[in-house]
């Protein structure tokens, strides 16, 4: 069953409209607090459709993802209670009492300290939301929060859109050819990420 490759030629078709940046920029806007669809989504076709575009796209995602983050700042640090029965469901719980404690020891010895764990979340398979949920309700100082999420978050858009510019139209027919089985090797990737937090850690 064909279900990706069509997908990606309405994403590629759309992405090359002229209103594609501000659905970009809101897609990282909400990804960053609560939303789960990552914004390279969008952010890779929209490269490939205008390469040369490619630095000012990766800017604006990494610039509303900022402003994201901020919001779940604020979510963590003012309405964690209120909302824990919405993290329990989404499955965040555990990952936000972890992160939290490990931020809490570090934003005590030192805030700094806090900032390179956030530019290291970025490598492995930890939500930005959930670290900014995490930095609020410890009550992480803002300037190293915001550094440590944009250097989290700008590396991979800056190195995604940078790939696809310096892969140019062999990255679009490696992509195109290998759409379906890249899709679906994401799916399973997920679906046993989920199996392993829920049922196996």
């Amino acid at each position: 069953m064909r279900l990706f490759k069509p997908l990606y030629e309405f994403a590629l078709r759309w992405a090359a409209k002229p209103r594609a940046p501000w659905y970009l920029a809101a897609l990282s806007f909400v990804e960053a607090f609560i939303f789960p669809v990552a914004p390279e989504i969008m952010l890779a076709p929209m490269t490939l459709a205008k390469p040369r575009r490619w630095a000012h796209y990766a800017a604006l995602s990494l610039a509303f993802s900022l402003a994201g983050s901020l919001i779940g700042y604020a979510l963590g640090h003012y309405a964690f209670d209120l909302l824990r029965p919405l993290l329990v469901d989404l499955g965040w719980m555990q990952h936000l009492d972890d992160l939290a404690k490990q931020l809490g020891r570090n934003a005590t010895e030192h805030p700094w300290k806090a900032f390179w764990l956030l530019v290291a979340a970025g490598f492995v398979p930890i939500p930005m939301k959930v670290a900014s949920w995490a930095c609020g309700m410890v009550g992480m100082p803002i300037l190293p929060f915001l550094g440590g999420i944009a250097i989290g978050r700008g590396k991979r858009v800056f190195l995604v859109a940078g790939l696809i510019r310096l892969g140019g139209e062999r990255a679009e027919h490696a992509i195109h050819r290998w759409i379906e089985w890249i899709g679906w090797a994401i799916l399973i990737l997920l679906l046993l990420l989920v199996i392993y937090f829920k049922f196996v850690r």
